[in-house]
């Protein structure tokens, strides 16, 4: 895996996936940004998002749950100094379908949590504390 940043101009980075896909990094105004894209920490906890949401969905999918939305909504905590890294992360997957079994959301939550999610498995062993949730809704 690879990625390329490239320098844009003034705090603007526009990186580069080793797969082709490009997005726009930008950082805030009062420090030179022009708010043309997320902030490089909102792309790292949008990754562990998306990383724990594909896991919970395939485990999902392989479970046959009928499925009809899935959203992960994360709220992360920064420490106050610099490095202002991540210490907490809460992940509340808000999961809806058509006769889903508890247990089955349960367990891929779980298995995302405790044996899949690269991203999120990467980040506590660096120290951050991260928690899951997750609710059920009908179709």
């Amino acid at each position: 895996m690879d990625a390329r940043i490239t320098w844009n101009g003034e705090v603007s980075f526009v990186a580069t996936s080793g797969s082709g896909h490009s997005v726009t990094m930008d950082g805030p105004p009062d420090l030179g940004g022009q708010n043309l894209g997320p902030r490089p920490m909102e792309m790292l906890l949008m990754g562990m998002g998306g990383c724990t949401s594909f896991d919970v969905m395939t485990i999902l999918k392989k479970s046959r749950q009928n499925v009809t939305a899935c959203e992960a909504v994360l709220k992360a905590e920064r420490a106050d100094a610099v490095p202002a890294v991540f210490t907490k992360i809460h992940v509340h997957f808000v999961v809806t379908g058509v006769d889903l079994k508890e247990a089955q959301v349960k367990r891929a939550v779980e298995l995302s949590a405790e044996k899949y999610c690269s991203a999120s498995i990467m980040l506590q062993k660096g120290g951050v504390e991260i928690t899951h949730s997750y609710e059920m809704r009908a179709a």
